[in-house]
């Protein structure tokens, strides 16, 4: 499992086909695609959006999170960093920070590479480019 990470329009996707030879062909979006369908897919991008999807119908997305990693272990994800700004007043919001900061975490521990990008730049924080 890989794991890519940084603020919003980065270049994380970007990194992904450069780093791991991946095709745009090979990317879902998380925003869109079915939930079963990242459990076999090769990257996974936009997976903060899931997280928010997930949390819709009442799922539990850590919980997703972890049978994504046993399942799964060989994909790409593309997550946006979110919980570095300000804190959300509405609870909703604040729980949404937490759910993906959490699975965040848990994706973290499980990859053999962690990149984080910023302007373009991969900066490896776990793995091989460290």
């Amino acid at each position: 499992m890989k794991l890519i990470t940084g603020g919003a329009y980065q270049g994380k996707a970007e990194t992904a086909l450069k780093l791991f030879g991946i095709r745009k062909e090979d990317i879902i979006s998380g925003e869109d695609c079915e939930f079963e369908e990242v459990l076999t897919a090769k990257c996974i991008r936009d997976y903060h959006r899931l997280v928010s999807r997930l949390m819709d119908t009442g799922a539990d997305p850590v919980e997703f999170t972890k049978r994504l990693c046993r399942e799964n272990s060989s994909c790409i994800l593309i997550m946006n960093e979110i919980g570095c700004g300000i804190v959300p007043m509405e609870r909703k919001e604040r729980v949404y920070r937490e759910n993906v900061g959490r699975c965040g975490c848990i994706i973290a521990a499980e990859s053999d590479e962690v990149v984080r990008v910023i302007c373009g730049i991969a900066h490896f924080l776990k793995g091989e480019g460290k």
